[in-house]
């Protein structure tokens, strides 16, 4: 950024023109906010895969952000810079405390938007989350207040996942995929693993596996791992790779 800035001066210097000079600030104030919303999204990134994996690998971060190593590895030292993360080459990464609160605060925001924008305005569970990636960036803590208090502070987004509260603390559960359930096996669905998926989502909302519903296993096919189960009294089939984003809090004794 210091040489952006530097690089900025210089043209501004260069530039005649009232017009030219606003339309020159517009485009640095921009690309400020562009590159502040990148930083929010790899603390993000880093605070998800933390959850399964810490330090969390380069490869695994330039794969979820869809970039190539070299890309992620430069955002990861810009990170370490700023003291946003520890970070050394061929270690991990894992985040500092002002990482994590940035990281969490980003949770917030999307998580929050995801629930209001199913339960407000009408957006199918499937649909919510490139909306809520894009607005998590810019609404302020007054709006993200409003908002929580109008959906009555609520724990979970429509996925089942936990809103971290304004104080950072994010509430565990203790769930397993459907794939380790055994026949027998009954409980309750939690959360859904991946909630970026449009088309699995649809595909689990037709099964009727929502968050809260009632599952009791019925059948694990012995080679591909197909699982035959009732929800709430209805029989359904549900195919290994999908069964295994469907996280289930087991019910006490089973």
């Amino acid at each position: 950024m210091t040489i952006l800035f530097s690089i900025g001066y210089f043209l501004q210097s260069l530039l005649s023109g009232r017009e030219d000079l606003i339309r020159f600030n517009k485009l640095l104030s921009w690309s400020s906010r562009l590159n502040q919303h990148a930083v929010e999204d790899y603390l993000k990134t880093i605070y998800l895969l933390e959850q399964n994996e810490s330090p969390v690998r380069t490869s695994r971060i330039a794969e979820a952000r869809q970039v190539r190593p070299a890309s992620a590895t430069n955002m990861l030292k810009r990170l370490y810079e700023r003291d946003l993360v520890n970070y050394r080459k061929h270690y991990g990464v894992t985040l500092t405390e002002e990482g994590l609160a940035v990281a969490l605060e980003m949770l917030r925001h999307h998580r929050l938007l995801e629930l209001y924008l199913t339960q407000e305005l009408g957006f199918g569970w499937d649909e919510v989350h490139e909306e809520a990636d894009a607005l998590e960036h810019v609404i302020s803590e007054k709006l993200e207040e409003r908002i929580a208090s109008l959906l009555d502070y609520p724990q979970f987004d429509p996925h089942g996942k936990p809103i971290p509260t304004k104080d950072g603390t994010v509430t565990k559960v203790d769930c397993q995929p459907l794939t380790q359930l055994t026949e027998g096996d009954s409980g309750i669905v939690s959360y859904i693993g991946d909630d970026t998926n449009s088309e699995l989502l649809r595909y689990l909302a037709r099964l009727g596996l929502l968050p809260g519903m009632d599952i009791q296993v019925t059948n694990v096919a012995l080679f591909d791992g197909t699982i035959t189960a009732q929800v709430n009294n209805e029989q359904i089939v549900v195919g290994h790779k999908a069964a295994a984003n469907v996280y289930i809090k087991k019910a006490v004794g089973d």
